[in-house]
C-alpha cells in the first residue's frame, strides 16, 4: 500500500513537471492564433464550454471575409447562472478560449476580431456583454472578480469598461448606430499589477482608447507559475430575458506582441 501511494504522488510530481516544461516551452515560441470560421468544426484555439452547442453555427449569409463566418444565437435559459438574489441571473452562449492561449501577466498582446449586429438586434436596457478578458483563477473561487476589460451594448450604447478593483471605468463610449455593420475591432493589452498596464483600442481603424495604468487584479491563485493568467471570450453575456438575440463574428487573431 505504500508503495503504491508513493508511486502515486511520484506520478502526480512528474505531471506537473511536465505541465510545467510544456507551458514553458510553449510561451517561448511567439503566439500567433488566427480563425476566419471557413470550417464547420469549432477550432481547437476556442471550447464552448460557455454555451450551449446548439447556439453556434456556421453560415455564410453574414460575412466579414472569405467563406464563412460564425453566428451565435442566445435563448432563454442558455447556460444560466443563477446569482441567489445577490445580484440578476444571468445566461449566456460564449466562445471561450482555450487554456493553452491565456494571456499571461506583463506581456502584451494583441486581439483583432469582427463583430456584427444586425438591424434587428433588440436595444433594451439590460446588462449585455460581447466581449470580455477575465482573469484566471483555477484554483479558488473568483466569482467576485468582474470582466478587467468589457466590451458591452446596452440601450444602444457601445462602451468598453475597465475594472480592476470595486470600481468600473469608462474608456470609452458611443451612441452611434453600430448594428447593421461590421466592427472590426483591435486592442493591444498588457495585463499588469502595477501602473505599467497598458489597454489600446480602435474601432475600423479609428483609435477609441489609449490607457495606461493597472489593467488586473491583485494576485490569484497560482500553483504552477509566478504569474497571472487572463482569458477572452466573445458571444452574448446577459441578465435573463426572453427575447432571442444574434450576434455575428469573424477574423479573430491573437499574437503575442513581446
Amino acid at each position: 500500500m505504500k508503495q503504491k501511494r508513493k508511486l502515486i504522488l511520484l506520478l502526480i510530481i512528474l505531471f506537473m513537471i511536465a505541465l510545467i516544461l510544456v507551458k514553458i516551452i510553449y510561451h517561448q515560441f511567439k503566439l500567433n492564433v488566427y480563425d476566419g470560421f471557413e470550417t464547420s468544426k469549432l477550432n481547437k484555439i476556442w471550447t464552448n464550454d460557455r454555451m450551449e452547442k446548439s447556439s453556434f453555427e456556421i453560415q455564410s449569409k453574414i460575412v466579414r471575409r472569405g467563406n464563412s463566418a460564425a453566428k451565435i444565437t442566445l435563448r432563454y435559459g442558455d447556460k444560466v447562472e443563477l446569482n441567489n438574489g445577490k445580484d440578476k441571473d444571468t445566461e449566456r452562449d460564449e466562445l471561450m478560449e482555450s487554456r493553452l492561449i491565456y494571456a499571461v501577466e506583463d506581456i502584451k498582446y494583441e486581439y483583432q476580431f469582427s463583430m456584427f449586429l444586425p438591424d434587428s438586434f433588440p436595444i433594451l436596457p439590460v446588462r449585455l456583454v460581447i466581449a470580455q478578458w477575465r482573469q484566471d483563477c483555477p484554483f479558488c473561487s473568483c466569482k467576485t472578480y468582474s470582466p478587467i476589460l468589457a466590451l458591452r451594448y446596452v440601450s444602444g450604447r457601445l462602451f468598453v469598461t475597465l475594472q480592476t478593483d470595486s470600481l468600473r471605468h469608462e474608456l470609452y463610449a458611443t451612441n452611434e448606430e453600430v448594428r447593421g455593420r461590421w466592427l472590426d475591432f483591435r486592442f493591444l493589452i498588457k495585463f499588469s499589477k502595477n501602473k505599467d498596464g497598458e489597454v489600446k483600442a480602435f474601432l475600423n481603424d479609428k483609435e477609441i482608447i489609449d490607457y495606461e495604468g493597472i489593467t488586473s487584479f491583485p494576485d490569484g491563485c497560482r500553483i504552477l507559475s509566478t504569474k497571472n493568467k487572463y482569458y477572452f471570450k466573445m458571444g452574448l453575456y446577459r441578465d435573463r430575458i426572453y427575447e432571442p438575440m444574434s450576434i455575428f463574428i469573424d477574423e479573430f487573431r491573437k499574437k503575442k506582441i513581446n
